[in-house]
C-alpha cells in the first residue's frame, strides 16, 4: 500500500524562471525507508516541502501535479491537518526550536492539537524515550548538544505520531557523534516502529546499509531510483554528479576493474571476505 503517491509533480518558486521540480513522480510504500541524493540545488529540499503541504499552501508559486498522503491530496488539506500524517524534521534543529525546555518542546504540537493533559503526558513521555532524551525534561534547548537538538526534533515531530517522518539532511550540521546518534534514532524508528520514512542524506554508506530505496536526483528530475546496490553499483555515473560513493562500493568498484570480481555494490563484511578471498589466493 502506498502511503505517499506523487503524480506529474513540477514546481516554480514565484519569481523565479526556472522549475525546482520538473515532472516527478512515484511512490513509497507503508514501513519503507527511501533515501534521497543529489547535489545542491537538485530540488531535494523542494520536493520535502511537498509532503506535508508547505508548498503550495505556505509556499506559493506555479503547482502542477498532485501529491497523496494516505489517499488525500495535499491541495486539500491544511498544513496542520497534514501534521499528523507527514512529520518533517529540517538540517537545522535551531530553526525548529523555540520553547524554554525540552518537555515544553515536545507539548507544543500536542497542545496545538487539542489533547488531553493526561494524552500529552503519556506522547511527551513516549517520545523522549524513543530520542534517548529521558532526564532533560527540564533542560533548555540551546544548553543541548547538537546531535541532541536534533534527536529533540524529531522527538517533537514523533510526538505527533505522523505516518511518515520526512527529514531533510538532519545529520549535516553534526559532528561525528551527534552524526551517530541521529542515524541510529532514524533506524530505530524505520526498522523497529515501522514508521514510513523519507530522508534525504548524504552519508551514501549509511543509506547502502539501511535505506529500502535511493532516489537519485538531478536539476528537479528523478534520474535513477532503485534499491541501494543496484543505484550504488552505477559508480562513474554517481561521480559525474557529484555524489559520494560508499567506501565498501568504492573497493569493490576497483576489485571489479581489476578483474578478482563481477559486481562493486558489496557491503562492508563482503568486503572483508573478498579480500580474505583474494589475498588467500596469492599467499
Amino acid at each position: 500500500m502506498s502511503v505517499i503517491r506523487v503524480e506529474g509533480l513540477s514546481f516554480k518558486y514565484a519569481g523565479a524562471d526556472d522549475y525546482s521540480l520538473r515532472d516527478i513522480s512515484f511512490r513509497v510504500k507503508k514501513g519503507e525507508f527511501v533515501g534521497i541524493l543529489g547535489a545542491s540545488g537538485s530540488g531535494k529540499s523542494t520536493l520535502c516541502l511537498t509532503f506535508n503541504g508547505i508548498i503550495p499552501h505556505s509556499i506559493t508559486g506555479d503547482f502542477e501535479g498532485n501529491v497523496y498522503v494516505k489517499g488525500y491530496n495535499t491541495k486539500d488539506k491544511s498544513v496542520a491537518e497534514l501534521s499528523t500524517l507527514v512529520g518533517l524534521v529540517l538540517q537545522n534543529p535551531d530553526s525548529q526550536l523555540f520553547n524554554m525546555t525540552v518537555e515544553e518542546e515536545i507539548a507544543f504540537g500536542l497542545e496545538n492539537l487539542g489533547l488531553d493533559v493526561e494524552e500529552i503526558k503519556r506522547r511527551i513521555k513516549w517520545a523522549l524515550k524513543l530520542a534517548g532524551l529521558e532526564g532533560f525534561e527540564n533542560e533548555f534547548p540551546p544548553n543541548l548538544s547538537g546531535g541532541q537538538k536534533q534527536r529533540l526534533a524529531i522527538a517533537s515531530v514523533l510526538a505527533m505520531k505522523p505516518e511518515v517522518l520526512v527529514l531533510d539532511e538532519p545529520t549535516s550540521q553534526l559532528d561525528p557523534l551527534g552524526r551517530e546518534q541521529v542515524l541510529s534514532l532514524v533506524t530505530l524508528l524505520n526498522k523497529e516502529q515501522g514508521i514510513t520514512t523519507i530522508m534525504v542524506e548524504h552519508n551514501t554508506d549509511y543509506l547502502l546499509n539501511f535505506a529500502d530505496r535511493v532516489i537519485i536526483m538531478h536539476k528537479g528530475e528523478i534520474i535513477l531510483e532503485g534499491k541501494p546496490r543496484q543505484v550504488f553499483g552505477e559508480v562513474e555515473f554517481l561521480e559525474n554528479l557529484g555524489i559520494k560513493i560508499p567506501t565498501s562500493v568504492k573497493i569493490g568498484y576497483r576489485l571489479k576493474r581489476e578483474g578478482h570480481i563481477n559486481t562493486a555494490s558489496l557491503n562492508e563484511r563482503e568486503v572483508i571476505e573478498e579480500l580474505k578471498r583474494i589475498l588467500g589466493k596469492e599467499l
